[in-house]
């Protein structure tokens, strides 16, 4: 491959450099987690971080933007995660190009802008460029024609061809409701040798013709109705794909050509020893480890639910195609190390944890091949009847919670004859399509319609304030009033009521007036700088306009707030001791107690818990002040303070120092370090794969949690009649003495069992050569059973015997059939038979099976049909 005009690097750099020359700021890309925003599962556009901007409900210092965006988008609309690699644009993660304008700039800029930096800058010629606008958008098009002087016959309208009014490949539309306008795609012509036609024509899916930038034009709002209104301050919304970009400055077709794809092509060929690089496996391979690394390093780990499964898939396609190229060991993992070379530079984070992403994937990896052998087991025993056609949902089942490929299920299933229902497959897997597409579709929730001011927000220094009701809400809805009785949300002019964000919760308190009472149970963000009260008017009458008294809970804030500081010490003590791969995955501070969750791939051992708790405490003994100081993001990023990966910041932000802490946070927080007073860890666990969770109790709440487990020792110690100092011995030996009891009563059943087997050897009945058995043994447990019926087996050579314990309305049943006539009878088929007669079930080897049923009455008379039933199987 020749040496490209533009690399993957020249693109990202002229691209920023080129927007910041007409008055754009650069704003990093955000993690591929969306922070703060349930309603996606990834960041899949360049406009995720700035959704909120667009909706009203946050603000930036600036009004002009361009960010190099990493994006993921694993299945959905146009990008299954199947085609991936077998076709020329598919990608799973890809780069996104974007610049806005928030009520600045609008079509004029953005157009000329655009056409400017394709034609001089990338220096694309300008007859392989066209354009399309939207029916019914006259100034896009004079734009375009009479402006920017593109021939009239390559500047395209297109119409509402989705079936709907406004439902365009040219309209676009942020949800159902809401901002919403006009858009302007920009194609690239690959020339007539390329099948495919222009947009809106019949061909228009071929690849001659490629889409290589939109710009949005949000300048309307969509009520309920699908009417529009115009926006008081029109925005612009672009996107270009890195990828796309690239393969056409370098002259070639597909962008898995790119220079970047061509070496990473090369390394998944240099670790499946694979020489033909045209391989479509390879492709898929050099895709998946830029998913799957970027994901690692914004804290998803492979896990079977939620984020973690849909990495989880990337990760074992990628391994799967390796397996494909005949690489049966780890391999995958060894990429890493490639990708950082080549994209370290532009996303730091990466080569910050390039070790821990390579580990990751390695875990991944070998795990993979114990999958492989449970699905062979899956397999072996849904085929050990004779099927004929492997039934599509265990194909799925196969592919879906077990990682186990389909074309996987083909070769095994084709070496036996057997076909596999692939239609069934199929329409289990549209099924969880269409529910993935419903849960991840992009929704906003009715949120309270509130037009008026920012609030000002006191309760950093202050937490009793007089106040203004500016709003009040009734059942979702603007009210003048609220009455004793009503539930309802207050808005005020100023407060002292911290509202949740940040893992901490709302306050709590009261709001007064008169001889109204508003007891406030919770207070939450409406819009980012407006708070709501929520809670109950417990008397009196609140109005709109109305002085009121806001007093929060101090005793509740006090408890908050030493359980929020802490936390961040405990933070900086968990990465110093666990290693500074721990990363914050989400907390939820109250009075009672911190929990935080945080990842780490093994379990926190209690001499880590001792050295946690001793560095935590410590700070506090230390009874250091609190400083919190704000200023603009660039500032706090060189006093080197923590920020969290998928949490959202504003331009302004505050950094907080707890002890030797540093991060950024907009609670509230203690004074000192020695207003913590104690700090006592009470659980930690896993809650998902690499996920851990620790949870602690400071100031009274740790004197309480101590003094209850002091009174549990105390009582301990009081049952087992000895003095707390020497509880742990009393223990030991009471756990000596209950194993020494527990080997007797095993010795005395067996002796049982050996005793019972050599009664019942005279009550075999022969049946056509073989001695059936069928018997209860009182008392008896599993092993018991098990022994008794080997003790049978070797006193009657020849025989099928069934051997049954009561354990109140329980049966337990064991079936044993000689190894001279498993040929004739099998264990597990008798054994259902007596099992479904006492409403149970079970199987096991030829030889030897287990059952158990739930109905004892019927036991005489099912071990009575065991003779009937081995007479059949004899014929």
């Amino acid at each position: 491959m020749s040496t490209p005009t533009f690399s993957v690097a020249d693109i990202r750099k002229s691209f920023l450099d080129f927007f910041v020359s007409k008055g754009h700021t650069v704003v990093a890309s955000s993690p591929l987690v969306p922070g703060n925003d349930p309603t996606l599962m990834f960041t899949n556009s360049g406009m995720v971080q700035f959704k909120d901007v667009f909706l009203g409900t946050d603000k930036r210092s600036y009004n002009r933007a361009v960010s190099v965006q990493a994006c993921l988008r694993a299945g959905g609309k146009h990008n299954d995660l199947e085609n991936v690699g077998y076709t020329a644009r598919h990608h799973t993660f890809f780069e996104m190009l974007g610049n806005w304008s928030f009520g600045d700039y609008f079509k004029r800029e953005s157009l000329k802008w655009a056409w400017e930096l394709l034609t001089e800058v990338y220096k694309l010629p300008p007859e392989r460029l066209l354009a399309t606008v939207y029916q019914e958008d006259d100034e896009a098009y004079d734009i375009w024609t009479k402006e920017i002087g593109l021939p009239p016959e390559r500047v395209i309208r297109i119409g509402d061809n989705k079936g709907g009014r406004y439902k365009s490949d040219n309209f676009w539309m942020m949800a159902d409701t809401g901002p919403c306008g006009p858009c302007s795609e920009i194609f690239y012509d690959h020339g007539p040798h390329i099948a495919g036609g222009p947009p809106g024509s019949p061909d228009e899916d071929g690849d001659r013709f490629i889409e290589i930038w939109n710009n949005v034009f949000m300048q309307f709002n969509m009520d309920e109705t699908g009417a529009v209104t115009p926006l008081p301050a029109p925005c612009v919304d672009t996107g270009m794909g890195l990828e796309r970009l690239a393969a056409i400055l370098q002259h070639v077709h597909s962008n898995y050509e790119i220079d970047l794809f061509d070496a990473l092509i090369k390394a998944a060929g240099r670790e499946t020893g694979v020489t033909d690089l045209n391989n479509k496996s390879l492709r898929v391979i050099a895709d998946h480890i830029r998913a799957t690394a970027f994901l690692v390093s914004d804290g998803v780990i492979p896990s079977n639910e939620g984020r973690g499964y849909v990495q989880r898939r990337i990760v074992r396609r990628a391994i799967r195609h390796g397996y494909k190229l005949g690489k049966k060991t780890p391999f995958f993992h060894k990429l890493v190390a490639d990708l950082v070379r080549l994209m370290g530079d532009a996303y730091p984070s990466l080569r910050e944890q390039e070790q821990r992403i390579t580990e990751v994937l390695k875990v991944e990896e070998e795990r993979f091949f114990e999958t492989l052998a449970n699905g062979m087991e899956i397999l072996d025993a849904t085929l050990d009847g004779g099927a004929k056609v492997l039934p599509g949902d265990v194909a799925f089942k196969l592919h879906d919670t077990y990682g186990f490929p389909l074309d996987l299920t083909n070769d095994v299933c084709r070496e036996r004859d057997v076909e596999v229902d692939e239609a069934g497959f199929k329409t289990a897997m549209e099924k969880q399509k269409a529910q993935a597409r419903a849960a991840g579709k992009f929704k906003m929730d009715k949120a309270l319609e509130y037009t008026g001011a920012a609030n000002q927000f006191t309760g950093y220094e202050q937490l009793a304030e007089t106040a203004k009701i500016v709003a009040i809400y009734v059942d979702g809805t603007s009210a003048a009033a609220l009455k004793a009785g009503q539930n309802g949300v207050v808005v005020l002019d100023t407060t002292p009521f911290y509202a949740e964000s940040g893992g901490q919760v709302g306050d709590e308190g009261v709001i007064t007036s008169g001889s109204a009472r508003f007891a406030v149970g919770d207070t939450l963000k409406i819009k980012a700088d407006v708070f709501g009260h929520h809670g109950t008017l417990e008397e009196g009458t609140l109005n709109v306009g109305d002085t009121v008294q806001a007093q929060v809970n101090t005793a509740v804030r006090a408890a908050t707030m030493r359980n929020h500081s802490v936390t961040h010490i405990m933070h900086k003590a968990l990465r110093e001791v666990l290693g500074s791969h721990v990363q914050q995955k989400g907390s939820l501070v109250n009075a009672d107690r911190t929990r935080f969750d945080f990842t780490h791939n093994g379990a926190v051992t209690a001499a880590e818990i001792r050295e946690i708790e001793r560095r935590v405490n410590e700070e506090i003994l230390a009874n250091q002040p609190t400083q919190a100081r704000v200023m603009d993001i660039e500032s706090a990023q060189k006093t080197g303070a923590m920020m969290l990966f998928g949490e959202k910041y504003g331009e302004t932000v505050r950094v907080l120092d707890i002890g030797t802490s540093r991060e950024l946070c907009g609670g509230t927080h203690v004074q000192r370090t020695g207003d913590i007073g104690l700090f006592k860890v009470v659980g930690e666990g896993g809650v998902a794969a690499g996920i851990r969770r620790i949870e602690a109790v400071t100031g009274a709440n740790a004197l309480t949690y101590l003094q209850n487990l002091e009174d549990t020792v105390n009582q301990a110690a009081s049952t087992l009649k000895a003095p707390v100092a020497e509880l742990n011995g009393r223990i030991s030996q009471a756990l000596d003495n209950a194993r020494a009891l527990e080997k007797e009563v095993a010795a005395l059943k067996g002796k049982l069992a050996s005793s019972q087997g050599d009664e019942l050897v005279n009550q075999a009945v022969e049946v056509k050569g073989l001695k059936v058995l069928a018997a209860a043994l009182p008392g008896a447990d599993a092993k018991t059973l098990r022994d008794t019926m080997d003790k049978l087996k070797d006193k009657l050579k020849t025989a099928a015997i069934v051997l049954a314990a009561v354990d109140g309305d329980k049966v337990q049943i064991a079936a044993g059939v000689t190894a001279d006539s498993v040929g004739k009878v099998k264990a597990g088929e008798l054994v259902n038979f007596v099992a479904q007669q006492v409403g149970g079930k079970g199987g096991g080897k030829p030889d030897m099976a287990m059952a158990g049923g739930t109905d004892a009455s019927k036991l005489p008379a099912a071990l009575a049909s065991v003779t009937g039933w081995v007479a059949q199987q004899l014929g």
